[in-house]
């Protein structure tokens, strides 16, 4: 499925259910989910949050020896195809 066709609410609904806690968090072009992902999680568990966060615009994972590791998947806002989108040399 093309990420925008994909809902930032329903990957984490997803994240979710495989048992991290995941955040929204609304911008301007697109909407962020970020779950903190235990050392303990599955190899099982891994495959599945990777086939949930590959439908995103984009997706990494940030780890630290601070704050662990943070999970974190972005999906863009639609952006109309047609009109005045930005002003002249910006219409799509």
């Amino acid at each position: 499925m093309p990420a925008s066709g994909v809902s930032a609410a329903a990957l984490a609904a997803r994240l979710s259910a495989i048992g991290l806690l995941a955040r929204l968090e609304e911008h301007a072009l697109h909407t962020s989910v970020e779950a903190e992902v235990p050392e303990s999680l599955s190899v099982e568990s891994w495959r599945e949050v990777l086939e949930v966060v590959a439908e995103a615009d984009r997706f990494g994972l940030l780890a630290t020896s601070l704050n662990g590791r943070t999970l974190w998947a972005v999906v863009r806002k639609t952006v109309p195809t047609t009109g005045d989108v930005g002003g002249p040399g910006h219409q799509r």
